[in-house]
């Protein structure tokens, strides 16, 4: 069922197959987090980044992450205000609290997944189970070392909230570059290139999500897509229909405003909404 169809009848098949689902495994991508409210280009990152703004006519918080910073002080200075801005300043966003008790509220009990390119710790912080979630991209809140090697990640947030009270003319005191303990480089725990590491819970977490696809479809799955569109489709979006397409019992739910319908032709079952996320899970 297409977003061509009515509202009322794409609720109602959203309605029934949360009602009769064995399993649920949630995908989301960066339009979730934006359909909560965290958005990249608004009125909180020109009031927040206004210095960054004038010096370095920065317009949102995306592109702004591959300024090429002439010095590292510059860099850091940059990274531990968005690292703050998208990771440590609001605690759970309402829609993600709502998205939980939505699912809570039609059953408590019922196993659920998430997979996630998102980095923002949203659905930890709404109070999801953390086994049960497989940040595939990384985590703000972790750095690694710049090298890729060893593969360990630490906590960031001592480092960020005494930081960020330094930063003058966008810039950090050189003392304040952050290096791993062993006193090499640090890095952002981001996927941007092949030094990204996964650690042992990375491991952990992949193992875990691709035994929970396994035994979930043998019954009745239902995989919720929350605003995933072509930056990284291969990561859950194609995957998503893919076993939508190859198991009987499998029903997928797009929630996506751009591109709500299928690569794949003919899937089974399948419903998409361009609505806003909010109005539907009020009519939950």
């Amino acid at each position: 069922m297409t977003s061509t169809a009515s509202f009322s009848e794409r609720i109602e098949s959203l309605r029934h197959a949360l009602r009769s689902a064995d399993n649920i495994i949630i995908g989301a991508g960066s339009g979730l987090t934006t359909a909560a409210g965290l958005d990249y280009a608004g009125d909180d990152f020109r009031n927040v980044f206004a210095p960054w703004i004038e010096r370095y006519g920065f317009t949102d918080l995306y592109t702004s992450s591959f300024y090429p910073f002439e010095s590292r002080e510059e860099y850091w200075a940059y990274w531990a205000e968005h690292i703050w801005f998208c990771r440590y300043r609001s605690g759970a966003l309402p829609l993600y609290r709502v998205l939980k008790e939505t699912l809570s509220a039609i059953n408590p009990h019922r196993p659920t997944f998430i997979v996630t390119t998102n980095v923002d710790a949203q659905f930890e912080l709404a109070g999801f189970p953390t086994d049960n979630i497989f940040a595939t991209q990384g985590d703000y809140c972790f750095f690694q070392p710049a090298s890729g090697s060893p593969k360990i990640l630490i906590n960031n947030k001592e480092w960020i909230m005494k930081v960020l009270p330094h930063i003058k003319d966008c810039r950090i005191p050189t003392e304040l570059i952050p290096h791993m303990p062993d006193g090499s480089e640090a890095a952002l725990n981001l996927r941007v290139d092949e030094t990204f590491v996964e650690d042992y819970r990375w491991h952990h977490q992949a193992k875990r999500y691709t035994d929970f696809v396994k035994q979930a479809s043998q019954g009745r799955l239902l995989l919720l897509e929350f605003g995933i569109g072509y930056n990284t489709p291969g990561i859950i979006r194609f995957p998503f229909e893919q076993m939508a397409q190859k198991y009987p019992h499998t029903t997928l739910v797009r929630f996506n405003r751009d591109y709500p319908e299928p690569y794949l032709q003919d899937l089974p079952r399948f419903t998409s909404f361009v609505e806003d996320i909010p109005s539907i899970l009020s009519r939950l």
